[in-house]
Parts: C-alpha cells; sequence; structure tokens
C-alpha cells in the first residue's frame, strides 16, 4: 500500500513535468518543493501524539497567467506514539513508539509575487494511511512481538507560506492545518505541520531544455 502510494505520487510528477514545456511562459510555472520540520498534533490527537519529525516532496503548478496554481504534495510526519487503549487482540498497551503517515493531498493555491518575495495559501484534500505500533506480549516465552496496524484515513488540509527568491530557487516557510477524516485511539487526526525547504524553480530548467 506504502508502495502504491509512493508510485503515484512519482507518476503524477513525472506527468506534469513532461508536459509543462507546452504551457505557457508563466516564471513561476513550475517548482519542485522538498521540506522538513514538525508535524504538531492539536486538540485530543495530542493524548496519543507528540511530534517527532516531518519531511514533504511537491510540486507547485501554475494555472493559467495569473496566480493560481496545483499543488499536489506527499507528506511523511512522524509521531511518538503512546497507546491509551489496547487494540482488539492485545492486552497491552505501547508507551514512546513511533507513528508515521503517509499521506497524498492535492490543493488549490494562489501566489502574490512582490518583488523577491512570494505569499500563498492553499486548500484541498486527499489521504492514505498513518501506521501505530502494537506489541504482543507472550509471558509464557518471555517474548514481546512487534506489528504495525494501518490506519486509512482521508485528510483535509489548508494553510500558507511566505517564499524568497535567492535565484533559480525560493526558500520558504510554509504551516498548515491537516483534519483527518477518520480516528485513531478512538480520537480524531487534527494536526498542524510546520515546514521550512527548497523550492527550485524547473520552469528556467526546461525552458533550456
Amino acid at each position: 500500500m506504502k508502495s502504491k502510494l509512493l508510485t503515484g505520487a512519482v507518476l503524477l510528477m513525472m506527468a506534469v513535468t513532461t508536459n509543462v514545456k507546452a504551457q505557457t511562459t508563466r516564471p513561476d510555472k513550475l517548482y519542485s518543493m522538498s521540506g522538513v520540520g514538525f508535524a504538531f498534533p492539536v486538540g485530543e490527537t495530542s493524548d496519543y501524539l507528540k511530534p517527532k519529525f516531518s519531511t514533504s516532496l511537491g510540486l507547485n503548478l501554475g494555472l493559467g497567467n495569473g496566480g493560481l496554481f496545483l499543488y499536489p504534495k506527499v507528506s511523511l510526519h512522524a509521531f511518538t506514539f503512546n497507546q491509551i487503549t489496547p487494540d482488539a487482540g492485545y492486552t497491552y498497551t505501547l508507551q514512546n513508539g513511533r507513528a508515521t503517515t503517509y499521506l497524498l493531498n492535492v490543493a488549490l493555491g494562489y501566489r502574490k509575487i512582490v518583488e523577491k518575495w512570494a505569499f500563498y495559501g492553499f486548500a484541498g484534500g486527499g489521504g492514505g494511511f498513518i501506521l501505530t505500533p502494537q506489541a504482543g506480549v507472550n509471558s509464557s516465552s518471555l517474548q514481546v512481538t512487534m506489528d504495525n496496524k494501518t490506519n486509512s484515513m482521508g485528510i483535509v488540509e489548508a494553510g500558507g507560506g511566505i517564499e524568497y527568491n535567492i535565484g533559480g530557487a525560493n526558500l520558504f516557510v510554509e504551516a498548515s492545518y491537516m483534519y483527518g477524516t477518520g480516528k485513531i485511539q478512538n480520537r480524531v487526526f487534527n494536526t498542524v505541520p510546520i515546514q521550512i525547504g527548497i523550492k527550485p524553480n524547473l520552469s528556467k530548467l526546461l525552458s533550456k531544455l
């Protein structure tokens, strides 16, 4: 399942890159993006998750000649997982484990460029799955068996960011709010990812090919 999600994201990025030269000469027609940071659980999500590390990969594809752009993104957020109640078939709760998201979202955004600065906002949705650990204990053999539970999840996301142009790329800071349509530990999944990173301007690179 993980490989299918990542393969789909790669194919989407390749298709966009292949066709971008047929588009308008808008200077911000195509950016790739990669960011790192943290995803901070909010509300009752903080009862069982704590921020650990986050990374994301995506594209910004300009639509038309204005500021609109399409924003597909793969988000991989790692959390410290403190289980509240055992999953079905398990006796013990697991503490200080690791939960990881594999989420693909597609958003529509708008960018406003002011000299070397740019400001943007976006909203969209998608989904994927969140892996949470489980621990089975065999008292007679004194063994602990580790496993992962796959939690399928739809995601709605909205956010914004600031960019600074350094020539062939933009440095950026971005924050968003993710709302999950499913539950983990009988509690909703809500988180606020905050990340910094770089957006190389692929429009300039492809124009030279």
